[in-house]
């Protein structure tokens, strides 16, 4: 059976050391979260992930979602009994307001307990995980009425929600939806429609479903700008607010797909539904919007959970498995073969996978304390500045962590040979189970698209400028720290690439629209690269000042976090310039071909 291992030492690390946690104490969130506090709660975290819902990953793989003759679902064994025991425990509520039942502790707590949840059972995590999407749209843009009526307990777990887009014949292009909403004379709406690749649109762990369904009212304008949003309940509530009449939603069908079975991915049939507008009408898609980034930060971290569980197990198996000797000669001459982890190329697929969790790990907790910033400071400049940071890492992080978190998974599998393509180990499930990250939310190649065509340019380029300002003045201060020399150098390379790729794609992207699209994908990639490199300049920084000044126990976990970095800067930043050089060709020869010549 495969383990996991919260990484609770190397997150502390990060908080307290790296990203100094306590600079934050003057917001509203952290004023409670003193460190004592965070430690604790991620400790306890870390237990309650590794007892109780790691063991149902392989469980939930195995026994899917069963769909009834009633078009209700019942997932898999174990799993109603661990969400109560989540709820209990209140992990849902971290930092979710006080108003509505939740505690008001920093977001990036929820982000981080996040990360453990998708390590130990990435199906599992969704069902709470999806919750908090639906929540967050409903904080921004629903009425107090909706809220008092639905957030108490959703955010006590009771009830759970999800987010319902796409339909039969679309997807990224909500344009062209369907679903209809029909106006009521008290106000309410009928919703009538179908749609397809609902994850967690049916279950039986909580007493109701909150739907948030965009939809078309009746006359309302062609295209996205005709889309609103509404709340549907599964069960309509009666007068004392509780679960009441069936609200004619149903699951029509699951889906049979390659991955993660234990959570219910649904086709969801609305059948003159009732429902209730969230927001203004005809707005529904900046409603959304708020669901979907908070979905798309989430499935970023589900990019590499997948790929730290995965390389976890990876290295119990190279430490474990016998087999040839070291080139080098033995290193255990009493027996009859070496373990597979004295060999270079598998060190460095361990070293691959592992520099890339750490410095991702950084760089989510990084963006998850602007974020915090932005939401609760009264500088408007400061806030905008950090929205814009949010904004343009969002599809970065989406696309690159889930990309590379399913290549990280497949090496990690490749660690054991033929075993690894074998259920009973487990691998084989990480692989299937990475594999829908880089698709939902926004394929992969979207999120490039919105990085390049939306998001590089917006506010004259505003937030690129200031992630370019920000790492040159690293680069600068550290430019005659002679022990830094090893990632700083690196990291001014990777950044000069960027900036070149960005000038390329400013000079040429205008002319000829086909030549952005064409090296949307090496440019997410390549801002990833230097990103990722910058948290390890980072984290290196902080080892090295610590190993000066005396690190007692700590020294052996701090070169190790500087021998990760080198390795990341040495092995993998390189890439910048194949991306660079990619991107620069454009898109002559990439559209050269008829479509019939394919």
């Amino acid at each position: 059976m495969p383990i996991y291992n919260a990484p609770v030492e190397d997150t502390l690390f990060l908080l307290n050391d790296v990203l100094d946690i306590k600079q934050y104490e003057n917001l509203p969130r952290f004023s409670e979260a003193t460190p004592d506090l965070v430690e604790a709660i991620l400790k306890e975290g870390a237990k309650f992930v590794e007892e109780r819902v790691q063991p149902l990953n392989q469980i939930g793989d195995t026994e899917g979602c069963t769909r009834n003759e009633d078009g209700t679902v019942t997932t898999p064994t174990g799993f109603k009994e661990a969400y109560d025991a989540f709820n209990e425990a209140g992990w849902g509520t971290l930092s979710l307001p006080t108003k509505y039942g939740g505690q008001d502790l920093p977001r990036t707590l929820t982000s981080i307990f996040n990360e453990y949840m998708n390590s130990a059972n990435i199906a599992f995590a969704m069902y709470p995980g999806l919750t908090l999407g639906a929540i967050a749209a409903l904080l921004q843009h629903a009425s107090d009425e909706i809220k008092d009526t639905y957030l108490p307990k959703m955010t006590s777990g009771e009830w759970s929600g999800t987010m319902n887009l796409t339909e039969p014949h679309c997807g990224t292009d909500l344009g062209m939806l369907r679903t209809k909403a029909a106006p009521q004379a008290d106000g309410s709406y009928k919703i009538s429609g179908t749609k397809i690749f609902i994850s967690a649109g049916d279950q039986d762990m909580t007493d109701n479903i909150i739907h948030l369904v965009l939809a078309r009212i009746e006359g309302a304008p062609e295209g996205t700008k005709g889309i609103s949003l509404f709340v549907v309940p599964k069960y309509k509530l009666d007068a004392d607010g509780n679960p009441g009449e069936y609200n004619n939603v149903s699951c029509g069908s699951l889906e049979e797909k390659m991955g993660i079975h234990g959570n219910a991915t649904c086709v969801m049939n609305y059948d003159s539904s009732e429902g209730y507008l969230v927001g203004e009408a005809n707005k529904g898609l900046r409603a959304m919007f708020v669901m979907m980034n908070e979905a798309r930060l989430g499935v970023a971290v589900q990019g590499l959970g997948v790929s730290e569980a995965a390389y976890q197990n990876a290295v119990a198996y190279a430490k474990d498995r016998i087999q040839g000797r070291s080139l080098t000669g033995p290193k255990n001459p009493d027996k009859a073969a070496d373990p597979i982890i004295v060999h270079p190329d598998v060190r460095r697929t361990l070293m691959t996978i592992r520099s890339f969790n750490e410095a991702a790990r950084a760089l989510y907790m990084w963006v998850s304390l602007k974020g915090e910033v932005a939401h609760s400071t009264d500088d408007e400049a400061v806030a905008e500045a950090n929205e814009d940071l949010m904004g343009i890492m969002t599809p970065v992080m989406k696309g690159v962590f889930t990309d590379i978190g399913f290549n990280n998974a497949v090496m990690a599998q490749q660690m054991y040979g033929g075993h690894g393509f074998i259920k009973e180990w487990g691998m084989e499930q990480f692989v299937r189970d990475a594999r829908i990250t880089m698709i939902y939310e926004g394929a992969n190649g979207v999120q490039a698209l919105d990085l390049v065509g939306r998001k590089l340019g917006a506010k004259g380029g505003r937030a690129i400028q200031a992630l370019f300002k920000e790492i040159t003045g690293f680069l600068k201060a550290q430019s005659d720290n002679e022990e830094m020399q090893a990632y700083t150098k690196p990291l001014k390379k990777g950044l000069d690439d960027l900036q070149a790729a960005t000038m390329w794609l400013m000079q040429n992207g205008m002319k000829n629209p086909d030549n952005a699209g064409a090296g949307s994908t090496d440019y997410m990639h390549l801002m990833g690269l230097v990103s990722l490199g910058y948290m390890w300049n980072k984290i290196a920084l902080v080892a090295n000042t610590k190993l000066e000044a005396g690190a007692g126990e700590k020294e052996e976990f701090l070169k190790t976090k500087l021998t990760l970095g080198k390795f990341f800067m040495e092995r993998l930043m390189p890439e910048t310039s194949a991306h660079l050089a990619r991107l620069s060709t454009g898109a002559e020869t990439v559209m050269s071909l008829d479509a019939d010549l394919f």
